[in-house]
C-alpha cells in the first residue's frame, strides 16, 4: 500500500460497529473499565437545554466562554455515554443516549455564538461553523456505531438524525461558497473532516455525495497548497491538531486519496511539526494562540497519524505521550480533554490500532535542532537549555505581534516564555484584537524601539540574515512602524550548553526614547539567570500578575513578571549582548 494509501474499503471496514466483538476482545480490560466508569457519572443525568440568554452574551458583552462551557459539557455528556456503551455493549447506557439524541435534535443550531450573526439561533440560518460540524460528527458517529441498538428502539431515530444532518450540514455545506473552503488555516480541514464523516454515513443523495466529496478534495488541496513547504503551522502547535491533524483525518476517510500522493513529502513535514516543536516534560513551543503550554499534542491523533505515515519518530512520540499520560490505565481522563469536548471519531480510530500502539516503543523526541525556513522558526537544544526563536510576519493566522521573539527553557522547565492567549472574547477576533495585552510585542520577548512596539499586518515581518544549527540572525526592523525610526535591528540567538546568547546589533535613524528589551517569565528570580553588561543595560522586573485571566492562571500559575532591560546609551548605533543560563 502506498504512502498515503488508497482508501476504497469503505467506512465500515475502517471502524467496526459497536456490536462487533472487536470492542470487547481487543481493547484491554483496564481501558474498558475507565471508559465505563467515565460514562457512569452521566447515567440518569438530565440533558441540558442551552439558554438563549447565555447565547446572546457574546453579542451583548463579548463573553463567549459561558455559553461554550454549557454547550461543550453537554457534548461531553453524550460522548462519555457513547464510549461507555461501545466498550461495555450491554445496553445499559442506551436510554440516556436516546434521550440525548432527542435533546440535540431539538437544539436550534449546533455551533457557538462567536460564529453566528444573530443574537439568538434561528432554525432557518444553519451556518456551517467549526462546532456545528464537530457536533454533527459526534451525532453521526453515534448513529453509525450504535445503529443496530438505535433501530431496535425505533428506526425513526436514525432517520431523524439523517434529516437533521441533511438540513444542518449536507445541504448548506455543498450549496454555500464558504470562505473556509479555500483557507490555509484550521477551519478548512477541521470542518471538512467532520463534513466528510456526515457525507459518508448520512448522505443518501448520490449526486450530492459526489459533489460534496469533490468539494472536500478541492478544499483539502487548497489547504495543503497554502501551507508552507517546511510543513510549519503558522497558527502554532496549539492549533496543529485541528490543522494538519484534521487534514490527515480527511485523507484517511476519502474514498480515493491517491491523488494526494504528490504532496507526500510535504504532508510528512506537516506531521513532523508536532515533534519538531516539542520541548520536553510535556511542554511544547506555544507561539501564536495557544491555550496550553503543556499536553498540546493529543495521543489519539499523534499516534494514528504517525502510524498512517509510518513515521517512526512520530509513532514513538505517540507511544511516549500515551505512556506518560497513562492512556492504558486511564484513557477516559485523556479522552475527556481531547478537544473542546471529547472527539468521538478520533478516539475510535485510535482504539482501532490499540494493539500496535501497545507494542510500540515509547521514545521522547528530543530533537537537537529544527529549522523551518518558511516560518523562520529555529529550535535548538543544548544540554539542559532549549530555545525557540521565530521570525515570520505579523499577519499570520492567530497572529501575535511577536516577530523576533524567543523562549528559553532550562532543565525542561520554562524560564522566559510566550504568555500565549487568554480566554477568547468577541474582542479577540475583532479590529480591537491588538488592544489585548497578550497580542502586543511589549508582552513578548522583544525590544521596544524608541518607545514603539511592533505593528500588526503581513507587511511587518523579519528578514533572515543567516542561519546555522543553533544560531539564527534575523533583521526584525521591518516588524516596527515608521515611528520607531529604526534602520536595522539584527537580533542573533545562539544556543550553547553554556547559555543562550542574544546579540542585539542595531542602528536607529534617530534617538527618541530609551530602547527597552522585554522578557516574560513566571519566576521572580529570573534576573539571576541573565548575564549582561551593567554599563549598557539597567534591569528591572515588573509584576504583571494582575493581567492574568483564569485561563492564563491555569496555564502558568498565579504569577507572571516582565523583565525590562533598558538601554542606557543614547547612541543610534550599538551592539548589546546578554546570555541566559
Amino acid at each position: 500500500m502506498n504512502l498515503l494509501l488508497t482508501i476504497a474499503l469503505g467506512i465500515a471496514n475502517l471502524l467496526p460497529q459497536a456490536e462487533d466483538a472487536f470492542w470487547r476482545d481487543s481493547i484491554p480490560q483496564e481501558m474498558k473499565q475507565s471508559y465505563t466508569v467515565y460514562g457512569e457519572q452521566y447515567l440518569g443525568k438530565a440533558w441540558t437545554a442551552l439558554p438563549w440568554t447565555v447565547f446572546a452574551e457574546n453579542k451583548i458583552t463579548g463573553n463567549r466562554v459561558n455559553y461554550e462551557g454549557i454547550c461543550f459539557e453537554k457534548r461531553r455528556h453524550l460522548a462519555a455515554l457513547v464510549m461507555a456503551e461501545i466498550v461495555e455493549g450491554k445496553g445499559r447506557f442506551m436510554n440516556d443516549i436516546i434521550d440525548g439524541i432527542g435533546s440535540f435534535c431539538e437544539e436550534t443550531w449546533w455551533g457557538i455564538p462567536a460564529h453566528y450573526g444573530k443574537r439568538i439561533p434561528l432554525q432557518d440560518i444553519q451556518e456551517v461553523d467549526l462546532f456545528n460540524a464537530e457536533t454533527a460528527s459526534l451525532i453521526v458517529w453515534t448513529r453509525y456505531m450504535l445503529e443496530k441498538q438505535l433501530d431496535a428502539f425505533s428506526p425513526d431515530i436514525c432517520q431523524r438524525i439523517d434529516r437533521e444532518i441533511e438540513q444542518r450540514i449536507l445541504k448548506p455545506a455543498v450549496a454555500n461558497n464558504y470562505w473556509w473552503k479555500t483557507a490555509g488555516m484550521n477551519w478548512n480541514p477541521w470542518i471538512c473532516s467532520n463534513w466528510l464523516t456526515c457525507v459518508l454515513i448520512c448522505e443518501h443523495d448520490e449526486a450530492r455525495k459526489a459533489e460534496a466529496i469533490a468539494q472536500i478534495e478541492k478544499a483539502t488541496q487548497a489547504f495543503i497548497d497554502a501551507y508552507p513547504e517546511d510543513g510549519g503551522c503558522d497558527e502554532g502547535p496549539g492549533y496543529w491538531d485541528r490543522a494538519a491533524a484534521s487534514m490527515f483525518e480527511v485523507l484517511r476517510l476519502l474514498p480515493e486519496a491517491s491523488h494526494f500522493d504528490a504532496q507526500a513529502d510535504k504532508i510528512k513535514k506537516m506531521a513532523a511539526y508536532s515533534y519538531k516543536t516539542y520541548i520536553g516534560h510535556d511542554y511544547c513551543v506555544n507561539f501564536a494562540d495557544a491555550h496550553e503550554n503543556k499536553a498540546v499534542q493529543q495521543v489519539n491523533i499523534v499516534y494514528p497519524f504517525g502510524h498512517w505515515l509510518n513515521d517512526k519518530t512520530m509513532r514513538e512520540f505517540g507511544a511516549y505521550l500515551g505512556r506518560t499520560k497513562q492512556v492504558l490505565p486511564q484513557p477516559a481522563k485523556l479522552y475527556d480533554k481531547s478537544g473542546n469536548f471529547p472527539t468521538l471519531g478520533r478516539e475510535l480510530f485510535f482504539l482501532r490500532n490499540i494493539r500496535d500502539f501497545i507494542a510500540e516503543k515509547p521514545q521522547e523526541p528530543l530533537i537537537k535542532d529544527a529549522w523551518l525556513p518558511n516560518l523562520q522558526i529555529m529550535t535548538a537544544r543544548r544540554g539542559s537549555l532549549y530555545t525557540a526563536f521565530k521570525g515570520g510576519h505579523n499577519g499570520e493566522s492567530h497572529n501575535h505581534n511577536d516577530v523576533g521573539s524567543f523562549i528559553v527553557y532550562v532543565e525542561g522547565e520554562p524560564l522566559f516564555i510566550d504568555p500565549g492567549v487568554g480566554e477568547y472574547t468577541a474582542k479577540t477576533f475583532s479590529n480591537s484584537r491588538y488592544e489585548i495585552w497578550t497580542m502586543q510585542s511589549g508582552y513578548h520577548n522583544l525590544p521596544q524601539i524608541n518607545g514603539t512596539d511592533q505593528q500588526d499586518g503581513k507587511a511587518f515581518g523579519a528578514k533572515v540574515v543567516s542561519h546555522q544549527n543553533g544560531q539564527l540572525t534575523l533583521d526584525i526592523a521591518g516588524a516596527y512602524p515608521q515611528q520607531a525610526d529604526v534602520k536595522s535591528w539584527k537580533r542573533t540567538v545562539t544556543a550553547a550548553k553554556s547559555g543562550i546568547t542574544v546579540t542585539e546589533d542595531f542602528e536607529l535613524n534617530t534617538y527618541k526614547a530609551p530602547t527597552r528589551l522585554m522578557l516574560l517569565t513566571t519566576r521572580n528570580d529570573a534576573l539571576k539567570h541573565i548575564s549582561y553588561n551593567a554599563k549598557q543595560l539597567e534591569a528591572t522586573i515588573e509584576d504583571i500578575s494582575n493581567q492574568l485571566d483564569p485561563l492564563l492562571q491555569g496555564v502558568w500559575g498565579p504569577k507572571m513578571y516582565r523583565v525590562v532591560l533598558t538601554v542606557k546609551s543614547t547612541k543610534t548605533k550599538q551592539q548589546i549582548k546578554y546570555t541566559i543560563r
